[in-house]
């Protein structure tokens, strides 16, 4: 099957310096694994990754995470081009699912460790599964397992707690002295 190129004459190259030629790596490591997926139906065979095209992606990965401005400069098309089509998918795929800006919020970080949970209740081994399930019901909006309490607040004024202590303290100075006390027979001896 031939491959057949519609060339366009009239779109100029951009220059190194311009905003299209400094895309961020994410976007460079899509438009190179869509090309890839192009000459892969056109058959590229590429096989399955290695283990050198394995630590291609993730030092690119690595470094995009550390600067991703700088990665981006340096992913040159003539860089892109030297490296393998299953690395470059490897990359964009790292890329894709943790490659997305820094979590901003507790909310965001929340959705995340719920769903990899969900996805460990898939898991083969029952106590994976069921430690998951158990943490997942432990989520506040679940509260399947947790334990709640109430606390009530009665809000007084301060005239209400002076008499409220001052009744208290009546009640223990109107303690009667044990020698008045009437002592309490046990029923074992006829003493008390």
């Amino acid at each position: 099957m031939a491959l057949h190129l519609d060339v366009e004459d009239d779109i100029p190259v951009p220059d190194k310096d311009d905003e299209r030629g400094l895309q961020d790596m994410l976007e460079k490591a899509r438009a190179a694994t869509n090309a890839a997926d192009l000459l892969s139906e056109f058959g590229l065979d590429e096989g399955e990754p290695t283990d050198e095209d394995r630590h291609v992606a993730a030092a690119i990965a690595a470094n995009y995470a550390k600067d991703p401005e700088s990665t981006s400069k340096t992913a040159t098309p003539a860089r892109l081009a030297s490296t393998s089509p299953a690395a470059l998918r490897l990359t964009r795929k790292i890329l894709d699912e943790f490659g997305h800006q820094v979590v901003q919020s507790s909310i965001e970080v929340r959705h995340m460790v719920t769903n990899k949970l969900v996805q460990e209740t898939e898991n083969p081994d029952p106590r994976i599964r069921l430690r998951a399930l158990e943490l997942l019901g432990k989520i506040t909006d679940v509260g399947l397992f947790t334990d709640k309490s109430e606390v009530t607040v009665t809000h007084q004024t301060s005239d209400d707690l002076k008499n409220r202590l001052r009744e208290k303290l009546q009640k223990l100075k109107d303690v009667t002295p044990v020698q008045d006390a009437e002592i309490v027979n046990d029923g074992e001896s006829g003493e008390p």
